[in-house]
């Protein structure tokens, strides 16, 4: 659910170089010039970097090679439905001998498990052809077991046939109850009468059908998925062995990275939807290259790509990622392209490049109208930062911004929205963290080898914004704001509000490798055959690990809100929703805490925190998020689900009980009013699609029963700094 969260990483400002110091003389291989060689270099490059330069790199040994076989075992069939015992039997010699391969050169071991998977991958096209072919009876009492780990790996084709019928006997009646649901709204229409209903054995035809073409279309891609992904994940694996966020970024991976951290990238500015090898625009980004031209609409499906006068180029068939690939180029070049609008009509539109901003990854803010004043919100998806320009926009000046709007608005608090931010710039947080506090420090950075620095605030000697401030996080917060939270929260300058976040406690250092292999090798690297010349990509490193300013780490143990808030995603799995769950997590430890006054601005802190507990406590609908967490619980554990229609259909309708009766509740909620600060009118009403999406923002955040007792709460921090007030005498 939460697997964005290993792609987000912290960038410290400081510039190391000590690792390519370390490693230009050592390399004297002169590969390069075959997919092997290259996958040879590309391992050793990344192992002896981890070594060199890792907080706490592992041995790499029998253990570490069990973690690694086991954990790719477990990716390539997560669901026990590719591999025989024969074939786990046959990949077991394996488990204790990586480490050798590694320091050997050799991948044995991925070229042996690829060449299983794929023999087996492929042989699933025949199984769901063959078993779909059949009707499937829904009256039989068969039981699927669909939690995985409480299955075993098959003994043989034969129990693998099995399992895989079983499997597509789930979906099938799963889509068969869908589509007896939807015609069952047909018939309540007043237009019924015009409706052909179809039988029971039509529509389990039909199921069929649905489910054959789904499963062609997943195979389609998979077939199309390259060998060198599968090994970009293998060398991923050995990564992950020593902590869950070193991983390896192959050249193109790595430019995509770098445009998710800015939140810009070079092209036009269209958003792309695929389906049966079409490619449509789905929508056109405001202020985008694509909406000043203004031709490009969408629903106009692309047919051919052309750069510039060059001869076009028809995507038919192409994957969704090679047609943007096509797109993207150069700042001021022209790309030309050849678009069948919803009226049949071809023409050829010519578009100029240019710097698209994904409006959805900055902060903006909103404000919320209540009877006891009004209350800003922040909302900060992430601690973005353009480090490839200087002029590139970064969180901390775009939250400066939005707290200037707010405080020009007269609210009487404010709210910082962290809820699901997995982090990204240090330098960020750390400003950020001025506008709030002022000049000091914010969280002290230690490497394995050496004492922590301390990072303190400097473009504010004091605080921007001074009064009642709350800011909202949950499990899927992490990283830079882990940091963010933990300093209000040592401060007592704010009060933090939701669910223990994810525990990230760790920074990365995007490490160029090419920088790791000596002249010699990188000059056989621009000769080489395997069509990524000149480069094998990069590392995001954990180097170092950040500490709280009162000494503690946030790794493993996260942030500990002040208001505990049933969360909606207690009952999924705990290992894609904390750090502490994760067997290769660095360990929890504390270090001495630096200097600093705490600010204490909410004096009425515990009597805040105890109204808020009895108004959740209270609250109908948080009763019923922690409901359901449990009921989600309870079945991830024992996930059996009944292959007899009136049975799944009684299970089904026991698990969605409580979220009919959550929908119910929400339904129902009195919505929180909510408005835009004036300063941003002009841009919202640019177009009737921005129009739109701000609307839609606002009606979001208005349903949101989170925000609405966190403004309860804002609302009882000011109440008990004026009654402080008076009793000293300030009438």
């Amino acid at each position: 659910m939460l697997e964005f969260m290993k792609n987000k990483i912290l960038i410290p400002l400081l510039v190391v170089g000590v690792l390519a110091a370390f490693f230009s003389f050592k390399y004297v291989r002169a590969g390069g010039r075959s997919s092997h060689e290259r996958r040879a270099l590309v391992i050793e490059t990344v192992m002896k970097t981890i070594q060199a330069g890792h907080y706490g790199a592992r041995p790499v040994d029998d253990s570490f090679s069990a973690r690694v076989h086991r954990g790719m075992i477990n990716d390539f069939d997560r669901e026990k439905l590719y591999f025989t015992r024969a074939d786990i039997a046959k990949m077991k010699k394996y488990e204790t001998s990586i480490d050798d391969q590694i320091k050997s050169g050799s991948t044995e071991f991925f070229d042996t498990l690829e060449a299983i998977y794929l023999r087996r991958l492929y042989g699933s096209e025949r199984l769901y052809d063959e078993i779909l072919k059949t009707p499937f009876s829904f009256s039989t009492d068969e039981i699927l077991q669909l939690n995985a780990e409480k299955n075993d790996y098959v003994a043989d084709e034969k129990e693998l046939q099995e399992r895989w019928r079983k499997y597509l006997k789930y979906r099938t009646l799963v889509k068969f109850v869908d589509l007896k649901s939807e015609q069952d709204k047909k018939k309540e229409n007043k237009d019924s009468v015009n409706v052909k209903l179809k039988t029971d054995e039509e529509l389990e035809v039909k199921a069929r059908e649905d489910i054959l073409k789904s499963n062609q279309r997943y195979m389609k891609r998979l077939r199309k998925a390259k060998d060198d992904d599968r090994f970009t994940y293998y060398v991923n694996k050995l990564t992950e062995a020593h902590d869950p966020h070193t991983s390896y970024f192959p050249p193109v991976d790595k430019s995509a990275f770098e445009e998710k951290m800015s939140g810009s990238f070079v092209g036009i500015g269209a958003r792309l939807n695929q389906s049966d090898d079409k490619t449509t625009v789905a929508s056109i980004i405001t202020g985008s290259p694509s909406w000043k031209q203004g031709d490009l609409k969408a629903g106009d499906e692309i047919m051919k790509v052309a750069q510039g006068e060059k001869e076009p180029v028809d995507i038919t068939g192409y994957e969704l990622d090679d047609v943007v690939k096509l797109i993207r180029g150069e700042k001021g070049s022209e790309v030309r392209l050849t678009v069948k609008d919803a009226g049949g009509a071809v023409k050829i539109i010519p578009i100029k490049r240019g710097v698209v901003e994904i409006e959805e990854t900055f902060a903006r803010s909103a404000i919320i109208k209540s009877k006891e004043g009004p209350v800003g919100f922040i909302y900060l998806p992430e601690f973005y930062a353009d480090f490839n320009h200087t002029s590139g926009r970064t969180c901390s000046k775009d939250v400066a911004e939005e707290v200037k709007k707010l405080k020009a608005a007269g609210v009487t608090g404010i709210i910082l929205d962290l809820r699901y931010n997995g982090g990204g710039s240090l330098g960020d947080v750390v400003d950020m963290a001025g506008i709030f506090l002022g000049r000091g420090p914010v969280v002290q950075v230690k490497s394995g080898r050496s004492n922590a620095n301390v990072y303190n605030s400097h473009p504010y000697d004091t605080a921007l914004y001074s009064g009642p401030l709350a800011i909202m996080v949950n499990q899927g917060s992490a990283s830079a704001s882990e940091i963010l939270a933990a300093v209000l929260q040592d401060h007592n300058r704010a009060i933090i509000v939701g669910s223990t976040t994810y525990g990230k406690g760790t920074v990365q250092k995007m490490v160029s490798l090419d920088d790791m292999v000596d002249p010699m090798t990188r000059l056989n690297l621009m000769n080489d055959t395997t069509g990524v010349q000149g480069s094998i990509g990069a590392l995001k490193l954990t180097m170092e690990k950040f500490y709280r300013v009162n000494g503690g780490s946030t790794q493993l143990k996260g942030v500990t809100p002040h208001v505990d808030m049933p969360d909606p995603y207690d009952g999924y799995d705990d290992e894609e929703l904390g750090e502490r769950h994760n067997k290769s997590a660095l360990a929890w430890d504390e270090i001495p805490p630096v200097k600093y006054t705490p600010v204490n601005s909410i004096p009425n802190l515990q009597q805040v925190v105890a109204m808020s507990k009895s108004r959740i406590d209270a609250n109908p609908t948080f009763k019923l998020i922690s409901e359901n967490a449990k009921i989600i619980r309870k079945k991830r554990d024992d996930n059996r689900v009944s292959l007899n229609e009136v049975k799944y259909k009684k299970e089904q309708e026991e698990i969605n009980a409580t979220s009919k009766k959550l929908e119910e509740l929400q339904k129902n909620a009195v919505l929180l009013e909510m408005t835009n600060p004036a300063a941003d009118l002009t841009r919202i009403n640019v177009d009737s699609a921005s129009i739109a999406k701000n609307a839609d923002w606002l009606k979001a955040l208005g349903k949101d029963i989170y925000i609405a007792e966190t403004v309860n709460i804002i609302h009882d921090i000011r109440k008990g700094e004026v009654k402080m007030s008076l009793g000293n005498g300030l009438k």
